[in-house]
């Protein structure tokens, strides 16, 4: 609740007078020691001291309404947050990155098909991040979580329903494309990925309270989901696996499982009530934040080895490699606010915005090597 407050300070030494007037008439006053206290305004001996004592007002002001403004969150900006529209960037990055994968290996691309498989993941998503809403509120892990759709809405059958619902459309989509495309083995692989969502959350298994959420993460959207949208996209029955989309689907991984992790920062507590034993609950802050730089370093380290074996082109290597800033804007941001709640809940939006640019980058790079570079393909595999 933002409050105004001005005071009038006389010239010269001393002070002549001090006005306080708000906006509102329940509005507490900018500084309560200066409100109450009239003794201290014998300290107040220049306009230099003057100038000081207000601004160290201001700053008690500005806190108060944080806090203010943190218990009374609108239901739009709650809304917003329980729509988790960032978060869908990791049914984008694994089909743009195997998509470009496929294209640089066998020279072809799919638009009718990316279409509905990017359509078709997203539902998917929308399923489990509904679903895992549902099955936290069962258990009580976000009995704190404003931004739940089930404690917006008052209800779990709701968003119980349209989360199966939203599956079985997204999962007929993956089916369409696979049928159109006769391989058995991306439909198979994409549905390890979907399992992998599901006993991730799902009772009974909720392998996440035991801590197995991330190496999950990391097997659905990395060697499941980009390795299944690059063949869908080869357009060919027996299709090249190479080292190429092995190093792809193992970066997108990574990068995907770095979301996961941050976004435990701040749920701590309530982790730790209903006994599930995140990877954070059971290292603390600390260590946690220390994990992060050596994922954004196993992120960033290997590229120049995956260059020189020609498992990646040297654009992927090169684009890649201009992304560190934002790799480098993760870890600082853990190392700093990592035992602050309320700040540390951002730090999931820093590895978003790093999960985007850095597989943007990769597909880029592969893409424009197929255009322009024309350097011999990797050796591949045939399954």
């Amino acid at each position: 609740m933002a409050a105004a407050a001005i005071c009038s300070i006389g010239y010269g030494c001393g002070v002549k007078n001090i006005h306080l007037s708000f906006l509102r008439a329940n509005t507490r006053p900018i500084c309560r020691r200066v409100y109450y206290n009239s003794a201290s305004f014998k300290h107040l001996r220049c306009s230099a001291e003057n100038r000081r004592v207000f601004l160290k007002c201001a700053t008690e002001n500005t806190a108060h309404t944080d806090e203010e403004s943190g218990e009374n969150i609108s239901r739009g900006i709650l809304v917003w947050r329980a729509i988790k529209l960032p978060m869908y960037t990791v049914a984008l990055i694994p089909l743009t990155v195997g998509s470009a994968a496929a294209y640089f290996q066998m020279g072809r691309f799919f638009g009718k098909r990316f279409l509905i498989l990017l359509v078709s993941s997203v539902l998917v998503i929308a399923w489990i991040n509904l679903s895992n809403d549902v099955y936290d509120f069962d258990t009580g892990a976000d009995k704190n979580k404003k931004e739940s759709v089930v404690n917006l809405f008052g209800s779990r059958t709701g968003p119980h329903i349209t989360a199966w619902i939203l599956l079985a459309i997204g999962f007929s989509g993956l089916g369409f494309v696979a049928t159109e495309a006769q391989s058995r083995l991306p439909i198979l692989l994409l549905s390890f990925s979907i399992l992998c969502g599901y006993v991730y959350q799902c009772p009974p298994f909720r392998l996440s309270y035991l801590g197995l959420g991330e190496p999950l993460c990391f097997a659905a959207f990395g060697p499941f989901a980009t390795t299944a949208f690059y063949l869908l996209q080869s357009g060919m029955r027996e299709v090249p696996v190479s080292s190429t989309i092995i190093a792809s689907s193992f970066l997108v991984g990574l990068t995907t499982t770095l979301i996961l992790f941050c976004s435990h920062f701040h749920q701590i507590d309530d982790d730790k009530a209903v006994g599930k034993f995140s990877p954070l609950v059971r290292l603390g802050t600390e260590t946690g934040s220390q994990i992060v730089k050596l994922a954004v370093a196993a992120l960033y380290s290997p590229l120049l080895f995956l260059g020189l074996s020609q498992a990646l082109p040297f654009l992927s290597i090169v684009l890649c490699s201009l992304t560190l800033p934002a790799g480098i804007s993760v870890v600082n941001f853990v190392q700093e606010n990592h035992k602050d709640k309320d700040k540390i809940f951002k730090a999931k939006y820093f590895c978003v915005r790093l999960h985007t640019i850095f597989g943007a980058a990769l597909a880029t790079g592969l893409v424009a090597a197929r255009l322009f570079a024309r350097k011999q393909l990797p050796h591949t595999i045939l399954l």
